[in-house]
């Protein structure tokens, strides 16, 4: 029999994520692959949920989102950036933002149209892009001076006449790069001079690390009006189940992505948005700490890393840290991350899987630090054995 599924689909396959996450637990390995903590969320925060559903909120809340959550997100977007935002209106709650991001290029991009995205990218942005029927161009992100970032000219030579839309995340999954002011103004130049829509990925907007900024692309001049800004609480608050985030945006760029995300999901589970209006309007005392946390075991892991051989690139945020292989001897990441755990019982994430070209990232591989200091601890030890290996894994 034929392969049922779409055409436009077939290259996707089982994410990486749970591939790498079933290898852990088949083997019994340390898995520092999948983002997600290994400890919970605030408590005061957890007690809503759990009150929210003793109190009857189980049924179908309001598609846009509860009021609550979403006049919370409307005073986290004013406090924190300035950015003023109709919460009946212009904001939308969503069933994490991996679906606020495939409903808005659903939404926005015709069959053909092309979307700018930077390279390594998330892998649910290239399959939104191929079920919209669009075209994904990429960007590569390469490391200058410790941090990754772009050409510039690179990014203008991607836009054609038929871009529609750039995908923007920052902080960065998977190289930890948090854009500056003046790499976004260049975003922001090419998406006003081809009149472009921005789509923004800003899950990891409180966990920067060293003093470094985030700034989200709607605050720039000219930005606010075109830009569709995401973010979620799964990172911000350690709930990553929970599978709640936001849509900002203009009113007829909310409508459109809500015409297509109420006959994805229709609405969210009640009680979580509840509880995550508690912890937006609460619980950032709880973030500011667990952001220390996350610096300190960054710094935890790269020495580890560094001391077991490995090329490492500093994150200015989110859970996760670069690294390059070849130090060690190794050149093909996937083939390396498939062999770790019966080479040193850990699993990690190989980089070159986020890449439209993947050579330009077969040399790296990602780590995430998001764990407690005894698993980092132990996953580094385990590390140390890779020192000692005197051949190269290649495919």
């Amino acid at each position: 029999m034929s392969d049922p599924l779409v055409a436009r689909m077939r290259e996707f396959g089982t994410t990486i994520f749970a591939e790498m996450s079933a290898l852990a637990v088949r083997t019994g390995s340390i898995n520092l692959g999948q983002g997600f903590p290994d400890t919970d969320g605030p408590p005061a925060m957890l007690e809503r949920a759990v009150s929210a559903i003793r109190e009857g909120f189980n049924q179908y809340p309001p598609g846009p989102g509860v009021p609550e959550l979403r006049q919370a997100v409307a005073g986290h977007r004013k406090d924190h950036y300035g950015l003023v935002y109709d919460p009946d209106g212009e904001i939308l709650v969503t069933v994490g933002a991996t679906e606020a991001v495939a409903a808005a290029i659903m939404a926005l991009c015709e069959p053909g149209d092309e979307v700018i995205a930077f390279e390594p990218y998330y892998d649910s942005y290239a399959a939104s892009v191929a079920l919209a029927g669009a075209v994904l161009r990429p960007v590569t992100l390469r490391p200058v001076e410790g941090r990754f970032t772009f050409d510039p000219a690179e990014l203008r030579a991607a836009a054609g006449p038929r871009t529609r839309a750039i995908l923007v995340n920052s902080p960065h999954n998977p190289t930890g790069t948090v854009f500056t002011r003046a790499e976004l103004e260049e975003i922001a130049l090419l998406c006003q001079e081809r009149d472009l829509i921005a789509v923004t990925d800003e899950v990891y907007e409180h966990l920067t690390f060293d003093g470094v900024e985030h700034i989200p692309l709607a605050t720039l001049p000219g930005m606010r009006d075109r830009t569709v800004l995401i973010s979620s609480a799964g990172k911000t608050f350690s709930v990553t189940g929970w599978k709640t985030g936001w849509v900002c945006a203009p009113a007829h760029l909310v409508r459109a992505v809500q015409t297509v995300k109420q006959f994805l999901t229709f609405t969210a589970a009640a009680p979580w948005q509840l509880a995550v209006a508690h912890g937006l309007r609460h619980e950032l005392g709880w973030v500011s700490s667990l952001r220390a946390d996350l610096q300190a075991k960054r710094d935890r892991l790269m020495a580890g890393l560094s001391a077991a051989g490995f090329g490492v690139y500093r994150p200015a945020g989110t859970y996760f840290v670069q690294t390059d292989i070849r130090p060690l001897g190794f050149t093909d990441g996937l083939a390396l991350t498939r062999e770790l755990p019966s080479l040193a019982g850990v699993v990690a994430i190989p980089t070159q899987v986020f890449y439209a070209h993947p050579e330009r990232g077969s040399h790296f591989v990602r780590f995430a630090f998001c764990k407690q200091d005894a698993v980092i601890d132990e996953a580094v030890s385990r590390l140390t054995r890779l020192g000692s290996v005197n051949r190269r894994v290649t495919t």
